[in-house]
This record gives C-alpha cells, structure tokens and sequence, in this order.
C-alpha cells in the first residue's frame, strides 16, 4: 500500500466529512475496486467509452484519479473496461460511484453497528467493503445480477481482507436465506418495491432505494416495515439514483407518428416537465408512458395500449395537444400536475409510499392525501 494512496484515501475521507463512515473510508482501497481499466465518456458522443489502462498511465496519476470523488464506469454494454480492446459503444452497465454519494445514502438508509444489511447490486464492491469495515463481514449480504461483475467483485472484497456473503442472481428477490435483515438498500434503480424485500426485511427494519420510472421521474425512498409488513415513508429531501435493475427497464420505444388523434388546447405548458418535481407528479399519473420529443413536440408513449400523446405550440399562442388510444395520457398528466400546482409545487419530499404485498400507492402530504397507485 503506496504511501500516496494513503494519503489521498485520508483526504477524501476528510472532504466528505461523514464521522459515522470516516474511519472505514481511510482504511477501505478504493484502487482494488476500479480493477486495471476505467471507462472515460467521450466529450462529443455519449454513447462512445474508452478505457484508461492503470498500466499505461503513472501510478500518481492513477490513484488521483481514483480518489476523486467521482464516477467511472466499469462496464459498457456487458464489457467491462479491463477486457476492452479499444473505445466501444453502448450504455453503462456498471460503475464506481462517487464515494460521497456513496456514503450520503448509507447514512439515509440510517446503518449502524449491530445492523445486517442486504445490499441489492454489489457493483465493484467498494460500498460491500465499507459495510464490512463498519460492521463486520457477518452482518453484510450483497446479491449482484450480473455473473462478470459479481466475480469481479468478489475478486476486489477478498482482495480486500472481506468475506460478506455474496450472492448471484436477482436482487429484486433478494436473498430468503437472511430472512429478518435490519436494513435492506438497493443500489440500482426500482421501479416499484418487489414484495421479496417487505419480505425478507424485519419489522422495524429500513428499505432505503432510489426510484427510477419510465417516464424518467426520480425519488429517493425510506420505508419503515410494521408489523404486518407494510412498509411506508416519506421520500428523501436529497434523493439520488443509479442505474435502472435490469428488469425494471422499458421496453423499447418504437417511432410515434404525431398530430394523431383528437385535438384540443393543453392546460398546462409542456415545459414544465422539465422541472424534476413535475416530471416525478407526471409519471405518477402515466407510470406505463415514456417521453421523447421532436424539435418543440413533446411525446408521450404507452407502448402496451399503443396510447399516444403529443403538444406542441399552437399559432396563436398556448399548445395544442393530440391524443391517441385508450388511455387519455394528456388529461391524465394535467390533472396530476394542476393538482400538484394547488398544493404550492412541492419538492418529492412532500410525498410518501406506502407498499404492501397487494398494493403499492404514492401519496401527497399524508397517506389519507391524494394518491396514485405504482403498476402491479
């Protein structure tokens, strides 16, 4: 261990400045987790990644880079950096999120000494490592879907002086074997709480995971377990989110034709979906839709009814809106978002979920508020 990794592990650990997590911070080596090759993100195509090889860069610059409180990606489009042959394109499968993210949602998910922890996706590892350090590889469980990543993974945490119990599969049924966990906290993105989690967790217990729907609105949730296995909490005023679990991605968006349907002028403008907050209230109302657009048309897909949406401004002024199939998505967003104007345009914070094994629902201000139901 290089004296200048130590040095540099000691100042990150410094500049996020959390004392419950301070000390395994220092002493957890966040090299044997970024592996041999990291990911860098072309500037001028996002889907184009090119590898940055430890060997072929000086070892200062190496651990510099590791110890930025930063994200690398390790692995695009089922390649992971250290087995790439040069640049390659694709999504991000895997990556080294930035500590401080990291440790800002171990404090949200409220772990302390004497807890068990599942972790759904493992990742590199270093976030298992940091359990580990804190609370002893006993109590720490870690499941990961992908087989190449686990293994690396599991390479870095041994490497690492760890043996948490590491699992291969799908997090989103977790791990029956450790029935009763105090905190349960996912580090992809759900699209719902899977019932194997209100399962598997104790009353009392904690599930802390970021949410990530189709229509691209984003919360951070804190649910609390009773007694009878419901669990329920507000979302987090600093939310984050990772990348999606694989089987809560969308399904593919096939090419809309626009102007279909029936017309009429829009209640609200189509720019407010850009704010996070009413992008979130939107997607309650449509959970099965997608958005995209086309120059200044805004497009709204639901790909399982084929129902279909589009504004666009109209010439005297306003927006005009078509609508297509089924499912009135329009109406359905603007009874959402008007309602969420009257309550004062609330942060995400200012709603809650309650999830049980036959019912997932969001509400606004209070469970007996307004409520949306999250598909089955």
């Amino acid at each position: 261990m290089s004296d200048t990794a130590v040095k540099l592990r000691h100042a990150l650990a410094e500049a996020i400045g959390s004392s419950g997590w301070r000390a395994a911070l220092e002493t957890t080596p966040r090299e044997l987790f970024m592996g041999e090759a990291v990911y860098q993100a072309d500037q001028v195509r996002g889907d184009l990644w090119t590898p940055i090889r430890r060997a072929e860069i000086d070892e200062g610059d190496w651990l510099s880079l590791v110890y930025t409180d930063g994200t690398w990606v390790t692995q695009v489009d089922g390649i992971l950096a250290e087995e790439a042959a040069g640049p390659v394109t694709g999504a991000p499968g895997s990556s080294s999120t930035l500590p401080s993210l990291v440790v800002r949602m171990l404090e949200a998910a409220e772990i302390g000494e004497g807890d068990t922890v599942l972790e759904i996706g493992t990742g590199t590892g270093y976030s298992t490592a940091l359990m580990c350090r804190r609370l002893g590889d006993d109590a720490v469980t870690s499941i990961e879907y992908d087989p190449a990543v686990a293994g690396r993974a599991r390479k870095a945490i041994v490497r690492a002086g760890h043996a948490p119990t590491l699992v291969v599969g799908d997090g989103l049924h977790g791990h029956a074997n450790g029935t009763g966990y105090d905190r349960l906290i996912c580090t992809c993105s759900v699209r719902t709480i899977p019932t194997a989690w209100l399962e598997q967790t104790r009353p009392g217990g904690t599930i802390t995971t970021p949410m990530w729907g189709w229509l691209d609105g984003v919360a951070s949730a804190h649910l609390t377990l009773d007694g009878e296995g419901t669990a329920s909490g507000r979302f987090l005023k600093q939310g984050w989110y990772f990348m999606r679990a694989r089987t809560h991605l969308p399904p593919p968006r096939p090419p809309v034709a626009t102007g279909v349907g029936q017309a009429r002028e829009s209640r609200i403008d189509p720019a407010i979906l850009d704010d996070e907050a009413a992008l979130f209230v939107a997607q309650l109302a449509v959970p099965a839709a997608q958005r995209s657009s086309a120059g200044e048309t805004t497009i709204l897909l639901d790909v399982s009814t084929g129902s279909r949406a589009d504004t666009r401004p109209a010439p005297g002024g306003g927006w005009i809106v078509h609508q297509h199939g089924p499912v009135r998505l329009w109406d359905a967003v603007e009874e959402a978002v008007l309602l969420w104007q009257e309550a004062g345009s609330p942060h995400q914070s200012a709603f809650g979920l309650t999830a049980t094994r036959e019912r997932q629902y969001v509400w606004l201000g209070d469970p007996t508020g307004p409520t949306w139901d999250l598909p089955a």
